[in-house]
């Protein structure tokens, strides 16, 4: 049997597979070995996977995740899969991998993720060959949940939405502003804090002040990252649910940019499935 775990900074998407079928879906919390530490990953493992899959008769784990993509981080995930699952091979690959396998195969072409956090690359249909950094949501992650969140609660902090949608905000999510300003300074993951609020902004789309902040957050995204690859001989697919729930303010982006989109899809797992068992 083959287990494939799909993680982002805010879930974990786990499948497991006999003889090219799905037999087991799960969803847990997000792994990501740069905001947690092994024991912290090998306890959720434990916990809330082992307990739903057991290790008996898995011979692969595929584990694709954010913040995989140095060496460090990838034996943290390798170690914390091998306590629950000792007898199995695993590779451990970032998300962005599992981005260009779902979105290409084995097809040239440049591959995105715009979902909590966003990336890019250059994919040749075996390997990625360019890769702009992302720098994480402070310093980049243009396009992204946490970075439009980030913008769309400092514009709003600072007043500059109507009164009525600031009012339907805090009466939405309960928050104060010193609530707010504790969660993104001082507790954990505040990129997942930040990044749930582009579901209010997708709710609330037509107001104008949401809708151009949306559109400018992926023009800075493509002019940033796509346009320092040679954009215009490939065709530039994303995944990720930010990419996927503002499709079509994505596509007006993309034509401004002069970028040709391709394939957008929410999650990788449907292409990982087909990759991996083809």
């Amino acid at each position: 049997m083959i287990l494939i775990a799909d993680s982002g900074s805010t879930k974990t998407h786990w499948c497991l597979l006999q003889n090219s079928h799905v037999v087991k879906e799960l969803f847990t919390e997000g792994i990501n070995p740069f905001y947690q530490s092994e024991a912290q990953i090998t306890h959720e493992i434990r916990e809330n996977v082992l307990a739903e899959i057991i290790n008996e008769g898995i011979t692969e784990i595929h584990f694709y995740g954010a913040g995989c993509a140095f060496p460090d981080k990838k034996e943290m995930i390798k170690n914390a899969l091998k306590a629950s699952y000792p007898a199995a091979t695993y590779e451990v690959n970032n998300d962005l991998l599992a981005a260009c396998r779902a979105l290409f195969g084995n097809e040239k072409g440049i591959a995105c993720i715009l979902g909590t956090g966003s990336n890019s690359c250059l994919y040749v249909g075996e390997q990625i060959v360019e890769n702009v950094s992302p720098l994480g949501f402070i310093l980049g992650d243009e396009g992204s949940g946490a970075a439009i969140g980030k913008k769309f609660i400092a514009d709003l902090l600072k007043n500059q939405y109507p009164e009525e949608l600031t009012a339907k905000f805090f009466e939405q999510y309960s928050l104060t502003p010193a609530e707010i300003m504790e969660a993104v300074y001082k507790k954990p993951f505040p990129n997942r804090f930040l990044a749930q609020f582009t579901h209010f902004m997708y709710e609330n789309q037509t107001q104008i002040h949401i809708r151009e902040m949306v559109f400018h957050s992926f023009l800075d995204f493509f002019e940033r990252n796509i346009h320092q690859y040679n954009y215009t001989e490939y065709t530039v697919s994303c995944m990720g649910s930010v990419a996927y729930y503002f499709k079509d303010i994505l596509q007006q982006a993309a034509t401004i940019s002069r970028i040709k989109l391709g394939t957008v899809i929410k999650g990788p797992m449907a292409g990982l499935i087909a990759y991996h068992t083809k």
